[in-house]
């Protein structure tokens, strides 16, 4: 089982192909973005993206800090895990998770964390987010699953392959007791909603905290709202160039 997850070529055709190169940038950045807010979670938890061939992945390696992480610390795995292109290892239970993911949801981009407010929704009986509170919060109303589902750690196929089967196709799955996962076409629109969600994961708990009663929208403004922001993604790309250009 130890074999697979080993560094392997640094100078693989496809691992060094332009459009992956910068895949990899895009990747290595995400991480560092996410370590920049506080997202990450000592070297846990991980990103991916699958490759144009469908064969491969890109996955953050086992026992880096995301605020460290470059385009060369990036490594390529194919979909049974073994490692293709890069020069790390990579953990067991990211393969589990990610590589179901991407073949059960065909999502190129895989956002796995256990960020602090969104983690902190998954401990309480109602799971997730209230799409229908702040604005920041409504971006996402009817693109949330919930997988209330704790079996522990993802230690082989069958629960990363359940984990899967539960988003339902969602671009957001809140895993009870765990973390999020947050899925994407494209790294910037994923890191952005990853971004946005930690951010009305964060209002509702410090609403909740207050112990005054909240007071939510009606469903059907919460659904104009997400048309809205979901709509016109520039703002989306705008912001990742921004922190392209502020983190090195």
């Amino acid at each position: 089982m130890n074999a697979p997850f080993a560094p392997a070529d640094l100078s693989h055709p496809l691992f060094t192909r332009p459009d992956v190169l910068r895949m990899r940038e895009d990747m290595a950045l995400a991480l560092r973005a996410a370590a920049h807010f506080g997202l990450g979670e000592g070297v846990c938890n991980h990103f991916s993206m699958a490759l144009p061939d469908g064969q491969h992945f890109l996955l953050n390696p086992r026992g880096l800090m995301w605020g460290e992480i470059q385009a060369d610390d990036v490594v390529m795995v194919d979909a049974q895990g073994a490692v293709v292109a890069g020069g790390h290892v990579v953990e067991p239970t990211a393969m589990f998770i990610h590589a179901a993911v991407h073949r059960i949801a065909r999502k190129t981009c895989v956002l796995h964390t256990h960020m602090p407010y969104a983690t902190a929704l998954t401990l309480t009986t109602q799971r997730a987010l209230d799409t229908t509170l702040s604005q920041n919060a409504m971006r996402f109303h009817g693109r949330l699953a919930i997988d209330a589902q704790y079996n522990g750690f993802a230690l082989d196929d069958r629960e990363g392959e359940r984990i899967a089967h539960a988003m339902q196709g969602a671009d957001i799955s809140f895993l009870g007791n765990h973390g999020i996962i947050v899925c994407g076409e494209r790294m910037d629109y994923a890191f952005d909603d990853l971004y946005y969600l930690e951010r009305a994961c964060q209002a509702q708990v410090l609403a909740q905290s207050t112990g005054v009663p909240l007071a939510p929208c009606e469903p059907a403004l919460a659904a104009t709202v997400a048309e809205q922001a979901n709509g016109e993604r520039l703002q989306s790309t705008l912001f990742f160039e921004a922190l392209r250009r502020q983190l090195r």
